[in-house]
């Protein structure tokens, strides 16, 4: 009795017909091909949310990013906004504008010992305790202070 091989040689499909043949064709693709067409029903039972998207992106355009800074990282950056001209040192007391810089908000982590003059659009209720407690003051352009939530 020959062999199935010999038996279909010069056949071009070995009797299988034309796709089953190939690799993984009779079964429709190996892995995730053919979710959207032949196991489409399969794939809405298993993940009905497999198609469509979920949520939406804000436009950028409408999100504000506030630059902030704490009190320790601006108590480390004093003598370097007083030389590149950002800020002023009268006797012991420096005097700086955070809008000038570029920075929006001031927030409370860290220790400050310096006196210090700040004008800040907005500045966080432990911020404005600290520079007080180091002899300094804040002026809010913005008038609002922000809470911080306490445990």
């Amino acid at each position: 009795m020959p062999s199935r091989t010999k038996k279909f040689r010069g056949l071009r499909t070995h009797g299988r017909g034309k796709k089953s043949g190939r690799g993984a064709g009779i079964i429709g693709g190996h892995g995730n091909a053919g979710l959207g067409k032949t196991k489409k029903i399969q794939t809405l039972k298993n993940d009905r949310n497999y198609f469509g998207r979920q949520g939406f992106k804000r436009p950028q355009c409408t999100i504000k990013v506030n630059r902030t800074i704490n009190v320790g990282e601006l108590a480390e950056k004093l003598d370097y906004f007083v030389s590149s001209g950002s800020a002023k040192k009268n006797d012991d007391v420096y005097e700086i504008n955070l809008a000038d810089v570029g920075i929006d908000k001031l927030l409370g982590t860290g220790n400050i010992n310096a006196k210090v003059k700040i004008t800040t659009n907005k500045a966080s209720v432990i911020a404005s305790k600290k520079i007080q407690d180091a002899g300094g003051f804040i002026i809010n352009t913005d008038m609002t202070m922000v809470e911080e939530h306490t445990q």
